[in-house]
């Protein structure tokens, strides 16, 4: 299809079920996440709170294709897929669908963002970053691991561990796609991680399902959702997710930001992109109401031409990102094939993608399914 190496700017791992309970101190308990076999799914929890079901995360890869009515969210760890948590069957995986290499997301740690225990949190995070750097070392120019970090009120030891991931070979950041409750990532208090993710020239991700949890008024239809509930609430908010990466963009954006951090790097991921034109010129109208906009930019900038520079957006095969590409940057488009979840293009990536591009030139073709991946995750392509 094309010339060069394709590059999944979103693909997963999906952890085992003894990645916490070997990794994290036993003084945690019960809160330590935990597979709990029932009598027809295997389910993840963290004490009494429900953290996921497991089949969607890897047991129905490439099943809504042809056999869309047997999918189901029960099912066991044993259903999934062995790319989801072996390296080697990962890259055999990704090779048959055409793909040469992946940026690699968790699966169930995902969900692990709602937790609202800090110290807990953090405890979690670590041990599913040592992990993902163990799957990902055998290809290290293949498979990139995305470290999960924490900020809420502790943004040095979120940095330390930006630090400790870098060293471990893994790729620039997740934080959470909305910060501790009642705080916004306009907030001065996180300067010290742009500037040190700047510094270090490395991006962050702002994945979908990762919003922090309000203590006191929690949001019950969003852990409804990250549980893998079935109700009119949990899907509204799957439908609504880039709801949450757009608030967090606006706040970066009119806040300055990346005019104070200039070479910062964000990219958005498993939001989709149609949305893309309406917030630049959403950003763009309300900033040029000074009554609404407290921070003026140099010169003449407006708020879209940050979010065309500093901002890189994933896609799957949301059939807006083509037709839209000028509009939303086409060296910012990231394609992914969210290997093996169930929504994944996996097995028929190459499919999609030839469909997706027909009429596409071979240049924007390149950035689109590979060029733009190595330069916001940092591959090394021949």
């Amino acid at each position: 299809m094309v010339s060069c190496k394709v590059i999944s700017g979103d693909a997963h791992v999906v952890e085992p079920p003894d990645l916490w309970t070997e990794r994290m101190d036993p003084k945690h308990g019960d809160r330590i996440p935990h597979l709990v076999r029932g009598e027809s799914f295997d389910k993840w929890y963290c004490g009494n709170q429900s953290m996921g079901v497991m089949a969607a995360l890897g047991a129905n890869s490439g099943m809504r294709f042809e056999r869309a009515q047997e999918m189901v969210r029960d099912g066991r760890f044993a259903d999934v897929r062995p790319g989801g948590y072996d390296p080697h069957a990962h890259i055999k995986d990704i090779e048959s669908d055409g793909v040469y290499a992946s940026i690699v997301y968790p699966s169930i740690a995902l969900n692990l963002a709602s937790i609202r225990d800090q110290e807990l949190t953090r405890s979690i995070f670590a041990a599913y970053n040592d992990w993902v750097a163990e799957f990902c070392k055998p290809y290290p120019n293949r498979l990139k691991g995305r470290p999960l970090i924490l900020l809420d009120d502790d943004v040095e030891a979120g940095i330390a561990e930006l630090q400790r991931t870098a060293e471990m070979g893994l790729s620039g950041a997740l934080i959470t796609t909305t910060p501790a409750p009642h705080q916004t990532y306009d907030d001065p208090m996180y300067e010290p991680f742009w500037a040190a993710a700047e510094e270090m020239d490395v991006s962050l991700s702002l994945h979908s399902g990762t919003t922090r949890p309000d203590p006191t008024e929690p949001d019950a239809s969003f852990i409804s959702y990250v549980a893998g509930d079935r109700d009119t609430k949990s899907a509204a908010v799957r439908i609504n997710l880039d709801h949450w990466v757009r608030m967090s963009l606006a706040h970066l954006v009119l806040s300055g930001v990346f005019e104070r951090h200039p070479e910062l790097k964000f990219i958005s991921v498993e939001n989709d992109v149609g949305w893309v034109p309406f917030l630049k010129n959403r950003c763009d109208s309300t900033y040029s109401e000074s009554t609404f906009a407290a921070f003026r930019f140099k010169g003449d900038t407006l708020p879209s031409d940050f979010l065309s520079h500093n901002i890189y957006y994933g896609f799957m095969d949301d059939p807006l990102a083509i037709p839209l590409r000028n509009m939303i940057g086409v060296d910012q488009l990231v394609w992914g094939s969210d290997y093996p979840h169930a929504e994944s293009t996996f097995p028929r990536s190459q499919e999609i993608l030839n469909r997706l591009l027909e009429g596409v030139s071979e240049d924007e073709r390149i950035k689109i399914v590979g060029g733009n991946a190595a330069n916001v995750y940092g591959f090394e392509l021949d």
